[in-house]
């Protein structure tokens, strides 16, 4: 009888874990898809010499970041030829440390 007391206690602090585990990679999968989601806003300002570009932009859900204008630092300096100050953009943000850095950015395709 104690054996399938212990038995059964074991079998169910075994089965909660196993859940778990398998929620957490979940989380970890949705984690990966919203790390590279892409935002849209408008080029406000372009600081070459610093490599940083002002966007107003709407929500970076990866982010978790309301609207606002702010600086972004940029991975790749050629990434502030391919716009200009009033371009509305698509662009994609990581936070690295206490910065936040653009990782891609393009010019928004025109509406018809």
């Amino acid at each position: 009888m104690k054996r399938k007391l212990v038995m059964a206690f074991a079998a169910a602090l075994a089965w909660p874990i196993a859940l778990l585990a398998g929620d957490a990679r979940h989380m970890e999968h949705a984690a990966k898809q919203s790390s590279s989601a892409s935002s849209d806003g408008e080029v406000r300002r372009i600081d070459r010499e610093s490599k940083k570009i002002t966007i107003r932009h709407g929500p970076i859900r990866n982010l978790d970041m309301p609207p606002m204008t702010m600086v972004f630092q940029v991975a790749d300096p050629a990434m502030l030829d391919a716009v200009k100050p009033g371009d509305r953009v698509t662009f994609e943000a990581e936070k690295v440390g206490s910065a936040y850095r653009l990782t891609r950015i393009v010019p928004a395709p025109t509406p018809k």
